[in-house]
């Protein structure tokens, strides 16, 4: 009897072992609070452990791994599993997805914006840029085109914007350097307090993070239609930990990604946006609308400029910049 026992006990423990060998536990890099800029990271964190059976669990914190513009290089030496970050943030560290950054593209909704980044992230020079840090890219944070919630007196021209200081980072802040602005490149946990001090006087922002970051709260004006760009911010994972996952939780984590950003664009799109006017109603906020000239003008003075600069710049680097360009202009033209 005693045998009998002694042999189950081993299978138990032997099965418990197992059990405990099977589970796989990554640790997640974000920052800020959890926000809609977020949710598809959310979203994925619940599908990955639904289709795993609790096996795989996505633990995120937001902060309290990594500073935002560090998650890279958390990620290149094994920090964590899985960050996001802004390519705008160190553009000299992933100079291949800035393409996606570019002032005046005329990306038209978020759907689009997920399809250019998915095709980017594919390209292999882009899989090679974010290979010397180690980093496979999983999906973007689609953003729409970003405006400027400012204080002071509001711009009612083009012109009004000289010497105006400004957040504004990647192709949007250099838009904004050609009619007279001072660009200013910060993250976005430190944009309330250096607008509450007058380090700047305007903050150019997708509207949740405007909601989220707090610019509402003592902003005057917004510009509604000057829509300069917007901005790449893609979730990557450490590529060996990727390698090392089981078949079954590799393919649980990759198969879960359409799901988790249709979620994502479903909860901006009906979500964030519905909240957007009310906020801006609600604390008084001046409503600015630029004439279509003024706006032509302004692409005309940054689109073509900024995009010549940029492939320049990358050829030099060994990319194949014309070859990205077209690449995402030629979807935006066919409507992909």
């Amino acid at each position: 009897m005693r045998k009998i026992l002694s042999q189950t006990a081993v299978v138990a423990l032997t099965v418990a072992f197992a059990g405990e060998a099977m589970a796989t536990e990554w640790n997640v890099s974000l920052w800020g609070k959890r926000r809609a800029f977020t949710e598809h990271v959310e979203k994925l964190a619940e599908l990955v452990s639904a289709k795993t059976g609790g096996e795989f669990t996505l633990n995120i914190s937001y902060g309290g791994l990594s500073k935002n513009r560090e998650n890279l290089d958390g990620i290149e030496i094994g920090a964590f599993e899985m960050a996001q970050f802004c390519a705008g943030y160190h553009r000299d560290k992933n100079p291949s997805i800035t393409v996606l950054e570019l002032p005046f593209l005329g990306v038209s909704s978020l759907e689009q914006e997920v399809a250019l980044s998915m095709a980017v992230y594919q390209h292999p020079a882009v899989v090679d840029d974010l290979g010397r840090w180690n980093a496979t890219l999983l999906m973007p944070s689609p953003l729409p085109q970003y405006n400027i919630v400012g204080v002071g007196d509001a711009p009612h021209s083009i012109q009004d914007f000289e010497g105006l200081t400004v957040r504004a980072t990647g192709g949007i802040g250099a838009a904004m350097e050609t009619i007279g602005a001072v660009p200013t490149s910060m993250s976005a946990t430190e944009v309330r307090q250096a607008m509450d001090s007058g380090v700047i006087k305007a903050v150019s922002f997708a509207p949740h993070a405007h909601m989220s970051f707090g610019t509402v709260e003592n902003g005057a004006w917004w510009t509604a239609n000057l829509n300069p760009g917007t901005v790449n911010c893609p979730v990557v994972v450490n590529t060996d930990a990727l390698n090392d996952l089981s078949d079954e939780h590799r393919t649980a984590l990759l198969d879960a990604v359409p799901e988790a950003l249709d979620y994502y664009i479903y909860n901006y799109n009906n979500n964030t946006m519905d909240a957007w006017g009310p906020a801006l109603d609600d604390r008084g906020i001046e409503q600015v609308t630029f004439s279509p000239d003024e706006i032509a003008a302004f692409k005309a003075a940054a689109a073509a400029p900024a995009a010549a600069a940029w492939i320049e710049e990358n050829n030099k680097r060994g990319l194949p910049a014309q070859e990205l360009y077209d690449m995402v202009t030629g979807m935006i033209a066919e409507g992909s």
